[in-house]
């Protein structure tokens, strides 16, 4: 049975994704088009799930041989039933036949990729990349994608955001975050980019990390951690609780012992204004305690009952921590 079911009734959903798709890895959209293209995809749960189809189809492309593809898209369209070998060959055709021979181009040598992806205040978002790897973006975030035939290359230009990387000897997959430069073949790991510095975390398999202008460099393994200073400094390697620096991708915010100002900073993410602390001897008190992303007032409601604090309203309309009086 197939598992978008309902999905192929309706024709108009179908061509449409695979119009999407084929402007996407053209990177033809400006900044209307992409708004319109996301809306799109938040529409109708079919809207996301024919779109993903085509990533994971394009994805799954790399192991055919080239010969064996081309022939696939060959096949006349015809009305498809189920997900079946055939299905995956006709599905191919009415790929090619919608982005023309610039999907075809793509399809042909997923070596060269190129694509930009942002996120919005309390948005996130998982990618996958022509060579399997996902990349789960966390909110206010933004990167690029450039692969290549000797290397795979993400800049992520700010925020945050967790890779699941394909491994592959040949070309290894490197993250550039400002000052830091994160180097594998296969594993998972978080980034974080935000002022002017980087935070790598891995959660398995191993990374090197050295900074973007310094031959320093360190090699972490599960369940450790460093910081990129400014400078393009690499500070000592430190164990780190992986599962609570990335329980955003849970929806969840976990503060341990963090001081109020970090909580402040946080917070500021996953809100459409940010919240400001009034007094740097305020923003040193310290806050343990989980909250989700997507009810950050929750948090703000809680806070003066866990510390000597009060919440005020900004004639902005963002919203201060105060000391309770």
């Amino acid at each position: 049975m197939d598992t978008r079911e309902g999905t192929f009734d309706n024709a108009s959903v179908r061509d449409a994704a695979a119009t999407w798709f084929a402007r996407v890895q053209a990177q033809s959209l400006n900044v209307a088009e992409q708004a319109e293209f996301e809306a799109w995809r938040a529409g109708h749960p079919s809207h996301e799930a024919e779109y993903q189809w085509l990533v994971n189809l394009w994805s799954a492309t790399d192991l055919l041989p080239k010969e064996r593809l081309q022939a696939l898209c060959e096949v006349p369209v015809t009305p498809i039933k189920r997900r079946s070998v055939l299905g995956f060959g006709l599905a191919a055709s009415v790929l090619a036949m919608a982005g023309g021979s610039l999907v075809w181009s793509q399809l042909q040598s997923s070596s060269h990729y190129q694509a930009s992806f942002a996120t919005v205040s309390g948005e996130r978002r998982t990618v996958t990349l022509p060579d399997g790897s996902a990349i789960e973006i966390n909110s206010r975030s933004q990167l690029q994608v450039n692969f290549e035939p000797a290397q795979r290359t993400v800049v992520l230009q700010q925020g945050e955001a967790m890779f699941n990387v394909a491994h592959d000897t040949d070309r290894p997959f490197v993250v550039l975050a400002g000052p830091g430069q994160v180097t594998v073949t296969g594993t998972r790991f978080d980034v974080r980019h935000e002022g002017g510095q980087a935070q790598v975390a891995v959660e398995s398999g191993s990374v090197r990390v050295q900074g973007a202008d310094s031959a320093a460099r360190v090699n972490l393994t599960a369940g450790l951690g460093t910081v990129i200073n400014a400078q393009g400094q690499v500070a000592a390697v430190q164990p780190v609780n992986t599962e609570a620096l990335t329980a955003w991708r849970k929806g969840q915010l976990v503060f341990n012992n963090a001081s109020l100002a970090e909580v402040a900073a946080e917070v500021s993410r996953y809100r459409d204004q940010p919240l400001h602390v009034s007094t740097p001897a305020l923003g040193q008190l310290r806050l343990s305690s989980v909250f989700k992303t997507n009810d950050t007032q929750a948090l703000l409601s809680a806070l003066p009952r866990i510390l000597p604090v009060a919440i005020r309203n900004r004639a902005d309309g963002s919203q201060e921590i105060i000391s309770a009086k």
